[in-house]
């Protein structure tokens, strides 16, 4: 069986700040992202099951996995970066360090980064910031959690990336950039009959969790959501419409 994953913004970090520390590299989190990463780990209903950490190899997302997560790592639970879950635009705050540097800066911590390329900080080849090539990464994610022999994966990533990963643009386009709140999560599980997209459904507990109600958006409207919010994104500079 497929597993079920739970998907978590990263904490507020000091690009979150100001749209001018959107010029700061790879920025940590603040002192109350860090608050709040402790607060999550304290509403966080699943700890007991939860046998599989991943996060993007941004200083936010793996900050936020270290902190709201120790139950999980004091108990063995094995901690994955994964590059194809890193924030979509290639402003410097959505670039990732270097491999070298994040192995120094972690040494101490139970990071597995034999995944993450030398290459995966580029902004290039298959890391460029076009929706195309966004599209193909949180696919390859999708397929690559889908195919996991664990039960319950904890993946914490970026807002902006959050709704390519899940296909769903419900409210992005009246917001900046993304409709999730920093270190909210929401449960999720692979659609029945879908292996070639490995598309994610969100579970009726998660809904009712944050108390969503609205009505399920039919195939055509949910395609129409995605090119207007989309489109935003381009105008806004996170990522390109196309291939260039």
């Amino acid at each position: 069986m497929a597993p079920t994953i739970h998907l978590v913004r990263h904490a507020q970090a000091v690009h979150n700040l100001t749209t001018a520390n959107q010029h700061m590299h790879d920025p940590p989190l603040t002192s109350f992202g860090e608050q709040q990463c402790r607060e999550l780990s304290a509403r966080f209903p699943h700890h007991s099951s939860i046998d599989l950490l991943v996060s993007s190899p941004l200083r936010r997302t793996m900050q936020t996995t270290l902190i709201a997560f120790k139950p999980e790592l004091s108990r063995g639970v094995k901690y994955i970066a994964l590059p194809e879950v890193q924030e979509t635009s290639d402003l410097p705050c959505d670039t990732g360090s270097k491999l070298s540097v994040l192995k120094e800066e972690f040494k101490d911590q139970p990071v597995d980064f034999s995944l993450v390329p030398k290459d995966w900080d580029s902004k290039q080849g298959k890391w460029v910031a076009n929706q195309e090539a966004i599209e193909r990464r949180c696919c390859e994610a999708r397929k690559w959690l889908k195919d996991r022999s664990e039960a319950n994966i904890v993946v914490v990533t970026h807002g902006g990336l959050l709704h390519y990963l899940t296909e769903d643009w419900a409210g992005c386009k009246e917001l900046q950039g993304t409709r999730w709140e920093n270190c909210e999560f929401r449960s999720y599980r692979f659609e029945e009959g879908d292996n070639k997209n490995a598309s994610l459904q969100e579970t009726e507990e998660s809904k009712s969790w944050r108390n969503e109600t609205s009505k399920p958006l039919t195939k055509e409207e949910k395609t129409q959501l995605r090119e207007t919010a989309t489109k935003k994104r381009d105008e806004e500079g996170y990522e390109k419409a196309t291939e260039v």
